[in-house]
């Protein structure tokens, strides 16, 4: 046994078949079921002559198909490629042009999408189309329903073959500030840097067959509140699949918070993760007429960190709930533990963690340099030599992994992550990172969601505006959030505008849409 994906998914299911592994919707499956299914989809895949290696695309909401799947391709040495359902027509074909699908498993009601793209992607020959309560496939396309081809599939492990540590895992990321990249990782290398390997929560797994060890004797339950096609609902997923817990998800197609908990209270949920300030404020909203489930124990945002403001009404609403900030990217995995304080996000400083000068150097104690991972670390973007020697990049003989996060290192040991250096805004040559200035516009009472970006300015070059959703009921004035901002930020970094919207528009998975926001700004009178 090896540091394969499938095999250490297959040494739990072995070791806990009974035990509860998936609910979604009206969907429960225990590890056994959940291991066969898989083990359906990987010889249907190989059946068809989808060979190991070769990418099969997952376009789907939230259900227990999408884990079956994945899994399955896991199974069958393929790459599962995660689809945002989000996407129109012209950037599904980039996508599927891009990450080279040979086959694709979908959603009924995207067929119309399907069927319009299918035409300019020659090399994708294999469709499944999930059930959607009919048992037929859209009009027009040479598709198998997925029950239909799971039927008639094999349900053991025993045709298929044996697998490697280096067989990838794809996830595809980006598209609000251009189009998405495919982040590819040896398995054993996402296991450790995102996936329960990295000994957070449990013993330390030296071998594979550690997995099994590291099954807790009374199985917890842990939400993942985001779309699966998003790395943070998956690597949650897969850290409480290989702990042998049982893993909930959020398959309804609206977020509804009161829905939300009340499912929290159904399923005895332990541990909620989701993404940033746009899941946690509804969370917290209702909360007002209501009590925190007793079971749940801790809330992990990760993907987009926590507002202060967000934070602390969370520990008022629900004190005996630990409220945790996990600070990671597509191209590093989990980097830790994050701190959110007045001086923005920061974390302990690991052997794997630092921060590193434009030369490579360790940065100084107080000079602002680069976020940098070093040890489990991506191979590269898929197909994308150019932004792979840019991002993953061998500095005195160690290869670092550096997106482009810019952060600083204290006093105390401790990295304070000051934003993504892409978003940073430049006014008058001071420097200003929107994340800290969100932080402080979300913590006034009438604020219910911003974005901040720069916008062209003849004088300073750029000037800092925002984009802002207030809440229910109330309103926002520049004059209120000059007033408000002064008392945490330097003149330089209040907004000089601030455009109102119904919402502020995010990614699927929470993050904020800079590309959107930047346009209202500056389109915006």
């Amino acid at each position: 046994m090896e540091f394969n994906l499938a095999d250490l998914f297959e040494a739990v299911a072995d070791a806990v078949p009974d035990r509860t592994a998936i609910v979604a919707g009206d969907r429960r499956l225990t590890y056994r079921e959940l291991d066969e299914r898989a083990n359906r989809v990987a010889n249907y895949l190989r059946d068809v002559g989808v060979l190991p290696g070769q990418h099969v695309g997952i376009y789907a909401f939230n259900r227990a198909e999408w884990v079956e799947s994945m899994l399955g391709c896991f199974k069958a040495r393929t790459v599962p490629i995660n689809v945002n359902y989000r996407y129109v027509v012209e950037e599904l074909r980039y996508l599927f042009e891009n990450a080279d699908l040979v086959a694709l498993i979908f959603e009924a009601e995207f067929g119309p999408h399907v069927a319009s793209v299918l035409p300019g992607v020659p090399k994708l020959k294999h469709l499944v189309q999930l059930d959607d309560g009919t048992g037929t496939v859209t009009e027009g396309l040479d598709a198998v329903e997925y029950e239909r081809a799971l039927a008639v599939a094999n349900p053991t492990r025993d045709a298929l073959v044996p697998r490697s540590p280096d067989d990838l895992y794809v996830l595809y990321t980006g598209g609000t500030t251009g189009m998405p990249k495919g982040v590819m990782w040896r398995a054993e290398d996402i296991f450790f840097a995102a996936m329960g390997g990295g000994n957070y929560g449990g013993p330390g797994i030296e071998h594979p067959e550690d997995i099994a060890k590291n099954i807790s004797a009374t199985p917890g339950v842990s939400f993942a509140l985001a779309p699966l096609m998003h790395g943070n609902a998956q690597w949650s997923t897969f850290v409480a699949l290989f702990g042998g817990n049982g893993v909930v998800l959020n398959a309804s197609r609206k977020f509804d918070a009161d829905e939300i908990w009340d499912l929290v209270e159904q399923e005895g949920v332990n541990v909620i993760s989701l993404v940033g300030d746009a899941m946690a404020r509804p969370l917290v909203d209702a909360l007002a007429h209501r009590a925190a489930p007793p079971s749940l124990f801790a809330l992990v945002s990760g993907g987009a960190i926590l507002s202060p403001a967000i934070k602390q009404e969370l520990n008022d609403r629900a004190p005996n709930v630990s409220v945790i900030d996990a600070f990671g990217a597509s191209e590093t995995g989990a980097n830790g533990a994050v701190d959110v304080t007045e001086k923005g996000p920061r974390f302990v400083m690991n052997e794997w963690t630092t921060v590193i000068t434009e030369a490579g150097d360790i940065a100084p104690v107080g000079e602002v340099g680069l976020l940098a991972r070093r040890g489990h670390v991506p191979l590269g973007y898929y197909k994308d030599p150019v932004k792979t020697a840019a991002t993953f990049t061998e500095l005195h003989g160690v290869r670092w992994a550096i997106p482009g996060d810019r952060a600083v290192i204290e006093e105390d040991g401790k990295i304070n992550v000051l934003g993504r250096g892409s978003q940073c805004i430049n006014t008058g040559g001071e420097k200003v990172f929107p994340e800290e200035v969100e932080a402080v516009l979300k913590a006034h009472p009438d604020v219910f969601d911003a974005i901040v970006v720069g916008v062209p300015d003849e004088r300073w070059g750029e000037s800092v505006a925002a984009v802002i959703a207030p809440r229910a009921g109330h309103g926002v004035t520049l004059d209120a959030m000059t007033e408000h901002c002064r008392n945490s930020l330097a003149g330089y970094k209040v907004p000089r505008k601030i455009v109102v919207v119904d919402a502020v528009e995010r990614t699927p998975a929470g993050k904020p849409n800079y590309r959107w926001a930047k346009e209202t700004a500056v389109t915006a009178p």
